[in-house]
């Protein structure tokens, strides 16, 4: 009995000291945002020569996760602003530009890049992350710090989104 007790208080010490270790966002976020740094800290994404690439691969950056299609014109709309950020502030931030894949085929977003001179790591959700946390549509934009914390999400365009973007930036860089 006594080992079978010893047995039961080493699993829930095990357990416990698992959830001190889980990954705890420092902001204050909503159940929504909250799933949604979850789902996209885990997430991958094939860059278009079909390498897996995260947030992760991104540490020390504020990072923008722009969910979009080709045909999205209010997506569109918000990628010459992104890139004069990303132009601007290289060494700081980068957009993830996430074609989701539901229209556009894999050589409609290369033959978006090769027809636009945007400085954009572009992927593909080829395993639908969009589905898990975009509720409305696209575009939908998530901002991540430096350390991979979710800062805030966003569906469509806010008209400021220079400005907007440039002052996530500002704050959370690390240079």
């Amino acid at each position: 009995m006594k080992k079978l007790s010893l047995s039961i208080f080493g699993l829930i010490l095990i357990g416990l000291i698992g959830a001190c270790d889980a990954r705890k966002n420092p902001r204050d976020l909503s159940q929504q945002d909250t799933n949604i740094d979850e789902v996209i800290w885990n997430a991958t994404f094939y860059d278009l020569e079909g390498n897996e690439v995260s947030i992760q691969d991104y540490s020390g950056k504020v990072i923008m996760v722009d969910f979009w299609e080709t045909w999205c014109s209010p997506c569109l709309q918000v990628f010459p602003a992104m890139d004069s950020l990303q132009r601007e502030y290289s060494d700081d931030f980068v957009m993830l530009a996430v074609n989701l894949n539901n229209s556009d085929s894999e050589e409609d977003v290369v033959n978006f890049k090769n027809n636009n001179d945007y400085n954009f790591k572009y992927v593909l959700d080829k395993n639908s992350v969009g589905a898990e946390v975009i509720t409305l549509g696209i575009p939908f934009k998530v901002f991540f710090d430096p350390e991979g914390y979710l800062i805030k999400s966003e569906l469509g365009l806010s008209g400021n989104d220079y400005n907007d973007a440039k002052e996530i930036i500002e704050q959370h860089k690390t240079s």
